[in-house]
C-alpha cells in the first residue's frame, strides 16, 4: 500500500490525503455519538448531565441495565420485537421471491400488467384510515398479524428480487427443462439456492425496518402484552405517566426524571444489540445482493 502511494503523482497524493482526512472526519462524527451513548449508559445521569463523560470509575454503574433487565414489560417487549421482526422477514422473503420468479420469466403472460400494478402501489396508497378499517374488518386488529401481513408485500422488494432472478443464466433453466424439471422444481432446487444474496438483503431490510418500527403497533395494538420494544420504550421515555400524589412532590419528579434518563441510554444500547450482531453475518450477502439486484438488468 505504501509503495503504491509513493508511485502516485503529487496531485494524486494530495487528493488521496484530502479524501482520507474527510473520511476520517466522517468516521469520527459517526462513532462519537455511538461511543457517547454507550459510555453514558454506564454513568450516573446527574454526573453525565452536569460534567459530561468522566474517566473516573466511581461515576460508572450498572443501575440502568439492572432496571431494564428487571422490568418485565421491557423483556416482554424485546421478545415481541424479536418475534415480529423474524416473522416479518420470513413472510416478506417468501412473498417477494414467489412473486418475483414468474415476473422474471419473459414467457409469463401478463408480466407487464402485473409489473405496472406493482409500480402504481409505490406511488399511490390507500391511506391510514382505509388501511386501519381493512385491518379491523379482516379481524387482525390487536393481533400479531396486524404488524406482519399488511406491509409484507413490498413492490420495491419484488422488483429487486425480480432483477436478480432475471440475471440468472438462462442455460440453467434450459438444462433443467431438458432433464424434466418443472417450474416449481427449478425454482426450489436451483433458483432459490442461487438467490441467497438477494434473500439475505430482503431479510435484513425487513428485519431492521420492523425492529425500528413503532407507529403501526401504536395504531393497531391495544394490549400491552403485544407491544414491541420500541413502543414500550416510547411509553417509558416519552409518556412519563406520574402516579397520583407524586405530581406536587419535586423530589419524586426529579427521581422519575433521573430514572428515565438512566435507562434512556441503556435501552438504546440493548435495542441496538440484535442489529449489531445480525449485520456481520449478512454483510457479504448484503453487498453482493444489492449490487447484482439493482445495478444489473
Amino acid at each position: 500500500m505504501l509503495r503504491r502511494f509513493i508511485r502516485l503523482s503529487l496531485a494524486d497524493k494530495l487528493t488521496y490525503v484530502i479524501f482520507a482526512l474527510l473520511l476520517g472526519m466522517f468516521l469520527v462524527f459517526i462513532l462519537f455519538p455511538v461511543a457517547y451513548v454507550f459510555i453514558g449508559s454506564f454513568m450516573d445521569p446527574n454526573q453525565l448531565n452536569s460534567k459530561g463523560i468522566s474517566l473516573n470509575w466511581a461515576d460508572y454503574r450498572l443501575d440502568g441495565y439492572v432496571r431494564i433487565l428487571s422490568n418485565s414489560s421491557i423483556i416482554r417487549g424485546f421478545g415481541m420485537s424479536l418475534f415480529y421482526s423474524v416473522a416479518f422477514a420470513i413472510v416478506t422473503v417468501v412473498i417477494s421471491m414467489t412473486m418475483a420468479y414468474p415476473l422474471s420469466r419473459m414467457d409469463f403472460v401478463g408480466r407487464k400488467q402485473v409489473s405496472t400494478l406493482l409500480l402504481i402501489t409505490m406511488f399511490f396508497g390507500g391511506g391510514l384510515i382505509p388501511t386501519f378499517l381493512l385491518v379491523k374488518n379482516l379481524g387482525m386488529y390487536n393481533t400479531v398479524w396486524a404488524l406482519i401481513l399488511p406491509n409484507a408485500v413490498s413492490a420495491w422488494n419484488i422488483i429487486l428480487a425480480r432483477t436478480f432472478l432475471r440475471n440468472l443464466p438462462v442455460e440453467l433453466r434450459e438444462s433443467a427443462e431438458l432433464d424434466g424439471a418443472s417450474n416449481w422444481m427449478y425454482f426450489m432446487k436451483i433458483a432459490l439456492p442461487l438467490s441467497k444474496p438477494i434473500m439475505a438483503v430482503l431479510a435484513l431490510y425487513a428485519f431492521v425496518g420492523q425492529w425500528n418500527s413503532y407507529f403501526d403497533a401504536m395504531i393497531y395494538l391495544e394490549s400491552r402484552a403485544l407491544y414491541p420494544l420500541q413502543l414500550v420504550l416510547r411509553a417509558i421515555l416519552i409518556q412519563n405517566e406520574v402516579p397520583p400524589g407524586m405530581i406536587s412532590a419535586q423530589q419524586a419528579m426529579a427521581e422519575l426524571k433521573k430514572v428515565a434518563e438512566m435507562i434512556k441510554y441503556s435501552s438504546i444500547v440493548i435495542s441496538s444489540v440484535p442489529l449489531i450482531l445480525l449485520y456481520p453475518f449478512f454483510q457479504k450477502y448484503f453487498e453482493k445482493g444489492v449490487m447484482i439486484g439493482s445495478v444489473k438488468g
